[in-house]
Parts: C-alpha cells; structure tokens; sequence
C-alpha cells in the first residue's frame, strides 16, 4: 500500500519552518481528515468517485497513520439552488474544519474559485488542506495566469497551507495548445467563465498558443446567466474562427454556449479542459449537448486512462472496482486515493508530532520521490506537484472516452 512506503524526504521548505513547530494540536489520538466537494450539481459524479478513493485508502490503512487513528468526515460544498460549488457554503465548510480541534487536514476543494474562499479560512487556522482536482496557477504561484496579489492574499499568516496532487494550468494551458496544433487549429478562440480558474487558465492557454504558433485571435468572458449565446457564435464566425476553447467549469452554463457555439460555427471544434470533461456536458440524460456533437467535442484532464498509470495505478483500479463494483470506474477517484494517502503519509512522517497541524503541513511540503499510485511525485515549495502528464478525452455516444496521454511541448 502507498501510506506503507516511506518517501525519501527532505526539510521542510515553503511549508513554514522546519523542524518541531509550535503550531497547534489536534486534540486526542483521534484526528478528523474532512473533505470539501461538490456533491450536487454537474460535478457530483466525479466528486463522489474522489470521496470514494478517498475512502479506499483510508480504508485499506486500516483507519490509522502511524500512531494515530484518522476519522474522515465528507463535507459538501456545492447548494441544491446552485447546482454547484457555494461561496457561502464552501466558506461553512472550512470554518467547520477550523473549529473542530480534531481537525488535521482538509481535502478540497474540487474547484479552484472554491479553495480560494478556504484556503485563507485554515491558513489562519494553521489545518494543512489538499487539493485532489484544483489547476488555477494563482493558488500556487504568481506565475502566468495569476491574478495581481495571487498567491500571497490566500495565505494572511505569511506561511503556506496548501498543496495539490494535480499538475497546474500551466501545464494544462500548455497540453491544450499542443492538441490545438496537432489537430491543425489556424485560428483559434478563447472564452472564460470569469471565475479565478477559467481566467487564468485562458491566460495559460493563450501564452502556449502564442507558443505554438497560433495565437488566438482573441480571449473573451461569457455570462453564466446569458439566455443564449447566439451573437457570441456569429462574432466568432465573422472572424473564421476554426477552433474554440472553452476555459471554465460546464456549471457555468456551458452546456448552452457549447450548443450555440457548434451551431454558429458549424465546422468548428470545440475543446475544453477538465473544468468540462464529466457526464454533465455531454450525457444528453444529464442535459448534456446532442450527441451529434461528439465528433466536435475533446477535452484535457489531469486523469488518465487505468491502463496508462504504473502498476499501482492499475491495482487501484481493479481494487476499486472490487469495492464499488463493475461499471462504476471514474478516473478522478484515483486523486481521491492519492490525496488521502498523501494525508496519511504526512501523518506518519510526522511521528509522535502526528498530531502537531504544522509538523503535518510540514511533512506535506517535505514530500519527494514519493511512490505512489499515480507514479512517483514529489511536491515542491509552492505546493504543486511534480507530475505533468494530462489526459486527452473524446466523446463517443455521450460518453467522455480516453484518447491519449498528451505530453505538452509548449508553455
């Protein structure tokens, strides 16, 4: 099992001294690991396979790390009346993280605007947290995509809290551009949601774009509550627009600007990144688009297919489907696992300081060459993982299906 292989580590760095800290406790030799997803809405599908792997690794630990006994509590950021991920709610959630003094570490969130709204709620309460989904470059870092006073302003006490185990937009931005040429994109558009994730991602894609050769001829906002976004379409049309990326989260409305994009630009493709790629786009049974758009449609995940991972990928896959049966396979429970073995292990690291909130955050930085079921990877100063690949999707009656692993060339 992953939490009973022991990383090479090193001193803590960006993660706050190194070292015994003076951090607070968690009360008791019982510690809480909550997690914060969207359990409704268009994302609840991938969002129930997390907290599943989730689940399974905790499990398969026998519900302990090191000396410690680890209590895991599902919390659910997204609103009936939203239909996704809730300012207000994603805020209830991690001040219920932060009050609880059992309370080690947080998963979460599955959206990147959400982790901006916890993020500073548990630094200030010095609770670890660990992204399982999130790729919005200004949670990490000010590179290219960040917005001005990104990252500092998510972290008020001056120390990092938070790390992810997926790889960043950067790299993201850059696997989309690779595709785009590849696929023989001349003129190609780009339009965001507004929200932290789909701007900066945009900003990340157009930089790798450039890159490659095919700049985009622009990068607009589209309005989540827009009746429909016909005159969008025709704007883009009267340019030539022959291939569109849609950088945001399908919650967004995305199911309406992907149909009128396709039907205003005819013989347009359409990308788009892991923000769109689940059922909620393209199943017509959850209001996805028709499935005559399959053969326009492709998005990037970080998530790959079972048969791509290393050996303890596959096995992770077989024992996941021994526990939730045949049929039932989503590729995101694999972060799902990955996070909380990271959790776990960082526990363990920890020693009898298991219990210490920043001793953990620590071990969480100090992460390298951990081997891992999704290969091996170690987590930088920044809090971003070493890993790059990214998943390359397709639809095929409704369905988003593996493709190929995309190595990106630009960015």
């Amino acid at each position: 099992m992953l939490v009973a292989g022991l990383a090479v580590f090193v001193a803590a760095c960006g993660g706050g001294s190194s070292g015994s800290s003076t951090g607070s406790t968690a009360s008791g030799k019982t510690l809480t690991v909550y997690s914060s997803l969207p359990l409704q809405g268009a994302s609840r599908t991938n969002s129930e396979a997390l907290v599943n792997g989730i689940k399974l690794a905790l499990n398969q630990a026998g519900g302990k790390a090191g000396q410690f006994t680890i209590n895991y509590k599902s919390l659910d950021d997204s609103t009936a009346q939203t239909g996704k991920w809730d300012p207000g709610q994603t805020s209830s959630d991690a001040r219920q993280a932060a009050q609880d003094k059992s309370t080690i570490l947080y998963i979460g969130e599955f959206n990147s605007g959400a982790s901006a709204i916890s993020i500073p709620i548990l630094n200030r309460a010095g609770i670890g947290q660990i992204s399982p989904a999130n790729t919005a470059v200004g949670l990490t870092s000010n590179a290219a995509g960040a917005s001005p006073g990104e990252p500092e302003k998510y972290y008020p006490t001056g120390k990092r809290n938070y790390v992810r185990v997926v790889p960043k937009d950067t790299i993201q931005g850059a696997a989309v551009a690779t595709v785009m040429k590849s696929d023989g994109c001349k003129k190609p558009y780009i339009l965001n949601d507004k929200e932290v994730y789909g701007q900066g991602l945009a900003t990340n894609t157009s930089d790798s774009l450039k890159t490659a050769g095919i700049p985009p001829l622009g990068n607009d906002g589209w309005d989540s509550k827009a009746a429909n976004y016909r005159s969008v379409a025709s704007k883009l049309a009267g340019k030539g627009v022959d291939c569109v990326f849609l950088s945001g989260i399908v919650d967004n409305n995305g199911v309406q600007l992907t149909k009128d994009i396709a039907a205003g630009i005819p013989n347009a493709k359409i990308y788009a990144p892991d923000g769109f790629c689940e059922s909620g786009w393209v199943s017509p049974k959850e209001g996805g688009v028709p499935t005559s758009l399959d053969s326009r449609l492709q998005c990037t995940v970080a998530t790959l297919d079972p048969g791509s991972y290393p050996p303890a990928g596959k096995k992770f896959f077989q024992q996941y489907e021994a526990k939730y049966g045949k049929g039932n396979l989503n590729p995101y429970a694999i972060y799902g696992y990955a996070a909380m073995s990271l959790a776990l292990d960082a526990i363990k690291r920890a020693g009898s300081n298991g219990n210490n909130r920043q001793d953990v955050i620590n071990a969480l930085f100090s992460t390298k060459n951990l081997p891992s079921v999704l290969g091996t990877f170690s987590i930088d100063k920044n809090g971003d993982t070493s890993i790059t690949d990214y998943g390359l999707y397709s639809v095929k009656n409704g369905q988003i299906v593996f493709s190929r692993v995309v190595k990106p060339s630009a960015g």
